[in-house]
């Protein structure tokens, strides 16, 4: 098959979209499809992949680095490199200038057109637009975007409520991310990467990977943190976004910055990895995000979680069977910090390795299958397995 991957971010931009739209790719080509990325331009990125790599042109989101909006309209070359590709199925993971591409392109070409909806937009507009009329008209605007797909799909089950909350009535499927990371498969590994870390083997350590942004809770953390009694620990942040020095301000005033690091964004998976490997404890208090694919990447070096009771992210949670919830309380979720780093939590962290980590290999293959599907019944030809 010939495959067009559209979306809004893609590596050096690190965030969960972007890594599984990276990975998806690889996966596709390892089967023998051949798979094009289609993405806003950005500088510094490594376009020696697998897959081909199709940029147009792009400006900076203000006050939102790394991030670009895409301007197609500029790329009179890629319009035309574009318009001479004949894919056999489009499939966007933005509404925005990516995914109207594959719209369009799917449109025109007669072929299948699925759309993923992976992220919390009306939040994204209520945090710059106060005014709930037109938060509310854009958010109509992206539901249309997914009217026109052929196949919704959600990363995990209780994404649809996000959906059917903006207005979406159609159908979704549920194809579920994957994890990249070679599994960790001995806890008591963890001492090795703490060492690499300069980190002392009985201190315990918390991670958060991801945007530095007040939609995922990150100020609840340091509050939590500065409730924290009786632990010896070491908190990493690691990743950008415009909260980042507020947070690393208010760090400051809680006298917690021996405690606490701000890494920055890491674009290195090994060295990322190393991070997710050395941690006992990961923190995920986000109600923003809906399937966040760092929990699944923590769980694969038996990193478990603590996400808030009754959040989207919180669906693929056991309570104390291969993570952990919490309510929304600064003193509650301390304590619970506190309970776990105190307990032997080994194996509720192989439970999560368990239960949560899906090779992107094993993606792939569900999703080439799809693909394939799809082809079939908007063709009525049949499709050759591979």
């Amino acid at each position: 098959m010939n495959i067009g991957l559209f979306n809004e971010s893609f590596p050096p931009v690190m965030d969960g979209v972007a890594v599984a739209v990276e990975n998806t790719a690889i996966g596709l080509s390892k089967l023998g499809h051949d798979t094009s990325v289609v993405t806003p331009y950005c500088p510094n990125r490594n376009i020696e992949h697998l897959f081909n790599m199709v940029e147009y042109p792009s400006i900076p989101v203000p006050f939102r680095s790394p991030y670009r909006v895409g301007l197609p309209i500029l790329g009179r070359s890629f319009a035309r490199d574009l318009h001479r590709t004949s894919f056999d199925i489009l499939h966007a993971h933005s509404p925005f200038s990516a995914g109207q591409l594959a719209r369009k392109k799917a449109r025109k070409a007669g072929i299948p057109f699925i759309a993923t909806f992976h992220s919390k937009f009306k939040d994204d507009f209520s945090r710059v637009i106060k005014n709930k009329a037109i938060v509310n008209a854009m958010v109509k605007q992206i539901i249309s975007f997914y009217d026109c797909a052929e196949e919704v799909w959600i990363p995990q089950p209780a994404v649809v409520e996000t959906l059917r909350e903006y207005g979406y009535k159609g159908k979704v499927e549920v194809v579920p991310n994957g994890v990249d990371f070679s599994g960790l498969t001995d806890y008591a590994q963890k001492v090795k990467y703490k060492q690499q870390l300069d980190i002392a083997p009985n201190t315990k350590v918390l991670l958060f990977v991801g945007q530095h942004i007040y939609e995922k809770n990150l100020k609840f953390i340091l509050d939590s943190l500065y409730c924290l009694k009786r632990v010896s620990y070491k908190m990493f942040f690691v990743g950008e976004g415009y909260a980042r020095k507020d947070l690393v301000k208010l760090t400051e005033s809680y006298g917690l910055s021996s405690n606490v690091d701000f890494i920055g964004t890491i674009t290195d998976r090994s060295r990322l990895n190393t991070y997710f490997r050395a941690a006992d404890l990961f923190l995920f208090p986000s109600k923003y995000d809906n399937a966040p694919l760092v929990v699944r990447e923590a769980a694969a070096a038996l990193a478990p979680s603590l996400l808030l009771e009754h959040s989207t992210a919180a669906e693929v949670i056991v309570n104390d069977h291969n993570g952990f919830l919490a309510t929304e309380d600064v003193n509650v979720y301390a304590d619970a910090i506190a309970r776990i780093l105190n307990a032997d939590i080994s194996s509720i962290a192989y439970n999560a390795s368990q239960t949560l980590c899906t090779s992107w290999h094993d993606v792939a293959l569900e999703t080439a299958d799809r693909y394939k599907q799809l082809i079939l019944r908007k063709s009525h030809k049949p499709i050759l397995a591979t």
